[in-house]
């Protein structure tokens, strides 16, 4: 007969008291139903993850500084015993057949096996990658759109930068100035990204960095005031394949906080008018213009993101939690900063230019002169993205700042959601149906017969052949011939020697 799997893994390690715990092959201790928990590994069998997920860090952790220096963050793991790829260094559990076997009474009741017991445990997830773990850390750290930051990833990493705010490193270095980077030395010391990479894993979302296959590359646009990378919350599904795709078709519809009931009803009918069309609806979560807009498109099913201006952890304002969740469970949220941070007056401004650079276009409904809402269509104009905006009335202050982006030809006046999906989508394929006003059936009436039928007066009595000849300039003969033509279409009717109107009832 051919050993058990589980036997042949035990065979050269001296036998254990029967009241000892049973210790699997890759260092976990097997309870007494014969499940594997990991939640108590073996000290110094199992993976450190593995108890580091569950108690917290024992030693140094991959991403945060050592004790002598900077972060552990390019230490390749270690080589898999067993040739798996992917699969994270074990200690083999002949390590611990040393260490000597706990006291106490033996159970008298023969232990059930299951196939637990046997089978080989599901692996933890891969460790992040140093560049993630880094760019994790940056989020943090920085505050959004900052072009000094960027250019130091550009020249050194991501990975360089931060270790050289571990290290902390000349200034002429790193391009920054001293006390900023003694500033970040200390900040790192108070947080560990990847516990924050982990958080965002449990809560449904991911951070997607540059390079990443999801990474919308439109955002490239922004130069070094780039974000550092995108924390992401939603639910995968068929309709949320990923940001890269759903930012190909997105338009934002942006404006007033303090909106008018004209306004909200404008947001909320464009929103609704591009999700039928098959458009992702695109704003910031904030009250007024930006909620209607994110209801339109919830309210006929359709796709929406919401970019926030704190984490995605953060439902802010909070007369909008609702919706805020809302979008995260049907939708997708967005944000460039880390989870647990705060909103602030600059965060919400800098939120402006990922809202105009990830989308094809931004419609402002209502602003004021000064709304920060003209601020996303300025950003949207100087990165060659189409800048909309519905007209109000002229007397409301609230359409005076879209007034004058339309005055002065940087935004193109909309009406509808068909209007909008003609000027930023595909040529030809999202065409706007025209409009025209009612067809009247005396609008198909040659010119010659209509001056006749418009010669006939409206009286009861009508008027003779020869008064309508010389009202319509015809001869009588040509006259006779109009008139039984107009009679025959239902618009005149004989009355004696006369011809008067067809009274309509």
């Amino acid at each position: 007969m051919t050993a058990h799997p589980a036997s042949r893994a035990h065979t050269d390690q001296p036998a254990a008291p029967p009241d000892a715990p049973a210790v699997d092959p890759v260092g976990a201790r097997v309870g007494c139903d014969g499940g594997e928990r990991l939640r108590h590994p073996v000290r110094g069998a199992g993976p450190p993850s593995v108890h580091r997920s569950r108690h917290g860090p024992t030693g140094p952790v991959r991403g945060v500084p050592r004790a002598g220096g900077g972060p552990d963050l390019a230490d390749p793991p270690g080589p898999p015993p067993d040739g798996r790829p992917g699969q994270p260094h074990r200690v083999a559990a002949a390590a611990t057949a040393d260490r000597p076997a706990r006291t106490g009474t033996a159970r008298s009741e023969p232990r059930v096996i299951r196939p637990t017991a046997w089978a080989a445990p599901t692996p933890p997830p891969d460790p992040p990658e140093p560049e993630r773990i880094s760019r994790a850390a940056l989020t943090r750290l920085i505050e959004p759109g900052d072009a000094a930051i960027g250019r130091a990833i550009r020249r050194l990493g991501a990975v360089q930068l931060l270790q050289g705010f571990y290290e902390g490193a000349p200034a002429d270095r790193l391009g920054l100035g001293a006390d900023r980077i003694a500033a970040y030395q200390e900040r790192l010391r108070k947080f560990n990204p990847v516990t924050d990479l982990e958080r965002i894993t449990k809560l449904g979302g991911k951070f997607i960095i540059p390079g990443d296959s999801e990474w919308p590359s439109q955002l490239d646009d922004l130069g070094d005031s780039r974000p550092v990378g995108l924390w992401t919350r939603g639910l995968p599904s068929q309709r949320l394949p990923s940001l890269r795709l759903l930012a190909l078709r997105s338009v934002a519809v942006v404006g007033s906080r303090a909106c008018t009931a004209y306004g909200r009803h404008v947001a909320g009918q464009l929103g609704s008018e591009l999700a039928e069309r098959g458009w992702v609806v695109v704003s910031g979560a904030a009250y007024g213009v930006d909620t209607a807009a994110h209801l339109g498109a919830l309210a006929v099913n359709g796709m929406t993101i919401a970019v926030l201006a704190s984490g995605v952890d953060i439902c802010y304002p909070r007369g909008n939690e609702g919706l805020i969740q809302r979008i995260g469970r049907d939708g997708l949220l967005v944000s460039e900063l880390a989870l647990g941070m705060n909103p602030t007056r600059f965060r919400f401004v800098l939120r402006n230019r990922v809202i105009a650079a990830l989308t094809r276009g931004t419609v402002v409904v209502e602003a004021a002169p000064r709304s920060g809402a003209l601020s996303t269509a300025r950003r949207a104009r100087d990165l060659n993205r189409h800048t909309m905006g519905v007209p109000g009335p002229i007397t409301s202050e609230l359409s005076a700042g879209v007034h004058t982006l339309i005055r002065a030809g940087t935004a193109t006046m909309v009406t509808s959601g068909a209007e909008v999906g003609e000027l930023i989508g595909a040529i030809g394929a999202d065409l706007a149906p025209e409009r025209v006003g009612p067809i009247l059936p005396r609008d198909a009436l040659e010119p010659p017969v209509a001056r006749v039928l418009e010669a006939v007066p409206a009286s009861a009595d009508g008027a003779p052949v020869q008064r309508l000849a010389h009202y319509a300039a015809l001869s009588e003969a040509a006259t006779v011939q109009h008139l039984h033509e107009l009679s025959s279409l239902g618009f005149v009717e004989r009355h004696g020697a006369h011809w008067r109107l067809v009274r309509r009832k």
